[in-house]
């Protein structure tokens, strides 16, 4: 898969040190992904939440932190839409964002 917008990772996790790690494997694990369904990405990632229009939400260090990305499964790509932390999650529209 390929992945658009690292720069929005990079951003959070120099603010948020301790996401690093757990942000830099989930895109070195999503970089190298074939997911062609929902499916796919639950099956790697079990705890992930799969929306309409092909959003995901990710947990990030143990769910302190919360990825949507929009996923375009014939194209391959993955488009992050937000990163941010439980409280900020909570006042988005994760269908929309």
């Amino acid at each position: 898969m390929r992945v658009v917008a690292k720069k929005v990772l990079r951003e959070f996790w120099e603010n948020q040190s301790d996401s690093k790690e757990q942000l830099k494997t989930w895109y070195k694990e999503a970089s190298k992904a074939i997911w062609t369904s929902p499916f796919d990405i639950k099956s790697e990632f079990p705890k992930a939440s799969i929306l309409k229009s092909g959003r995901v939400i990710f947990n990030i260090c143990g769910n302190k932190y919360r990825l949507i990305v929009q996923i375009n499964y014939q194209r391959s790509w993955v488009f992050i839409r937000f990163i941010g932390t439980h409280g900020e999650y909570d006042k988005i529209d994760a269908d929309k964002i």
